[in-house]
């Protein structure tokens, strides 16, 4: 890799590593795993970046988080079973950057689908097809992941009394 092209990369890792750490945490809820999640295609990038022209690079290292998310969540259902998986252990709210901590809560409690749609959703702004598309799945489940997601966000947020009985 030239001066020039590790420049490059270096300015687009500057730009867009925050944006992407926020979106792994709400893809994760967890801060550590947020962080894994953010460097990994970062590093898949940085090895290609000079030999391979990415039309939008942010959206590329979102679709590759997604993926990975997937399939980490998918490699901890088949390795801790949930009586072995012992106790969870809280994050402490200041550790997520900028977010209130009834959200951080909250999101800790929906499932990884659930927190993969709506992240894609107001994260990324996507609509339902494209949700479903860097998910892998129908549209019609990106609904009810959605619906569903809304829901628990919403009984969360009337049980910490951030949101009236009346708004949601």
């Amino acid at each position: 890799m030239d001066d020039s092209t590790r420049a490059d990369f270096a300015d687009f890792v500057a730009l867009q590593a925050r944006p992407l750490l926020g979106f792994a945490h709400a893809l994760t809820a967890d801060p550590h795993d947020a962080w894994d999640l953010t460097q990994e295609p970062l590093a898949r990038m940085g090895e290609r970046w000079g030999r391979t022209t990415y039309d939008t690079p942010a959206a590329y290292a979102r679709t590759v988080m997604v993926r990975l998310n997937i399939d980490r969540v998918r490699r901890l259902r088949r390795e801790l079973p949930r009586a072995a998986a012992g106790p969870e252990v809280a994050v402490p709210a200041e550790d997520a950057d900028g977010m209130e901590p009834w959200l951080v809560e909250a999101l800790a409690t929906l499932s990884p689908r659930q927190r993969t749609a709506l992240a894609l959703r107001y994260v990324d702004d996507l609509d339902v097809r494209g949700i479903a598309e860097r998910m892998g799945c129908s549209e019609g489940t990106v609904k009810s992941q959605l619906s569903r997601g809304t829901e628990r966000l919403r009984e969360h947020a009337r049980a910490r009394g951030v949101l009236t009985t009346r708004e949601g």
